[in-house]
């Protein structure tokens, strides 16, 4: 109970996280900068944040292992598995990991046929972890968590969904704070799948925002995304109804109405004429949306799903599809029933 907490990645959302653990514990936090780490351990501001001296940076994986028996690894989807491999040999079933990473893998075998585990080769953060390390205690951070209102000492809540109890309650003791609640949730799989899912939405509701369209039309491709996702999710075996919650619902008003969301601001430049080539060059941190919407068309071909927005917004991103021309078809599909998720 008295060890430090580890947290992985020094980016905006790992340095908030680490700032937020700080007021109940002392924090490791693994950088591969160093010149990151020499700026932490000074007491230089990072990221915009002034650590207290209960947080310290490290850039050795196995030292964190070694001192920290609950670890939050915040780090890029991309990445996020060559990561736990690096750790893993210094994981033991003692462990706790908490993932705050939005986003989804899939399994690079698949490229050649092989048949994967469960028949699908869509993997979750947490799915990734459990498959590279020992510990079988995982869980995740989701809900409305934009970095920059933290950092101001704005109020908000998350989720800490685990299968574990342990792993929740750990969570919190961990996170917990007069500015910073946090619920505990058992519905890890759909938490998940809400968390990464929601930024493509983000991305859609941004190009809305840089046409100046109206929040009428972005409540609009806001509920019927939401409806689309929570299609997605349910035939990927998760509960629909954990889509409505704080780390679904919340997380997706928070993501797709901010100008802090870096999703939001994604589909706004792309409405303003920048190219998807020239955001990710100038862009410090990735809008995870991107990658997800990519693995989104594999879903939806794969399991031969039905989802215009989700396909428009891969579209207009990838094959330059021309967002008046998209926004006049979702104008005029004949949608579904309002409702029949519930």
């Amino acid at each position: 109970m008295d060890r430090p907490v580890g947290v992985i990645g020094a980016g905006s959302f790992g340095s908030t996280i680490a700032s937020l653990i700080s007021e109940n514990k002392d924090v490791l936090i693994y950088s591969r900068n160093q010149s990151e780490i020499d700026a932490i351990n000074a007491g230089g501001p990072h990221k915009g944040i002034m650590f207290s001296e209960r947080v310290s940076a490290t850039g050795d994986l196995k030292e964190l292992a070694d001192k920290c028996n609950l670890i939050f690894p915040v780090i890029p989807a991309a990445s996020f598995r060559t990561v736990i491999k690096q750790i893993a040999p210094y994981i033991s079933p003692l462990h706790l990991i908490i993932h705050a990473t939005k986003g989804l893998d899939i399994v690079e075998s698949e490229k050649d046929g092989t048949e994967q585990l469960n028949g699908s080769p869509i993997r979750t953060m947490s799915q990734v972890i459990t498959e590279e390390c020992s510990t079988l205690r995982v869980g995740c951070i989701s809900g409305p968590n934009l970095s920059k209102e933290i950092n101001m000492s704005y109020p908000t809540a998350a989720v800490i969904a685990s299968e574990f109890q342990e792993v929740i309650e750990q969570g919190q003791i961990a996170l917990a704070s007069a500015r910073f609640f946090v619920f505990g949730s058992h519905q890890i799989f759909a938490a998940e799948l809400a968390g990464a899912f929601k930024n493509i939405i983000a991305i859609g509701s941004g190009i809305l925002g840089g046409r100046e369209l109206g929040k009428n039309m972005q409540a609009l491709l806001i509920t019927r995304g939401l409806r689309e996702i929570i299609h997605v999710g349910i035939a990927l075996g998760a509960e629909g109804k954990a889509f409505l919650g704080t780390a679904g619902l919340g997380d997706l008003i928070a993501t797709a109405t901010s100008e802090n969301s870096r999703n939001y601001n994604f589909g706004r430049r792309l409405a303003a004429g920048d190219t998807v080539e020239e955001i990710e060059k100038t862009e410090e941190e990735v809008a995870e949306g991107v990658r997800t919407l990519q693995i989104m068309k594999y879903i939806l071909k794969k399991y031969k799903l039905h989802a215009p927005i989700l396909e428009l917004i891969y579209e207009i991103v990838f094959e330059h599809l021309d967002i008046d021309k998209a926004i006049s078809h979702l104008m005029r599909y004949p949608f579904a029933p309002d409702v029949d998720f519930l």
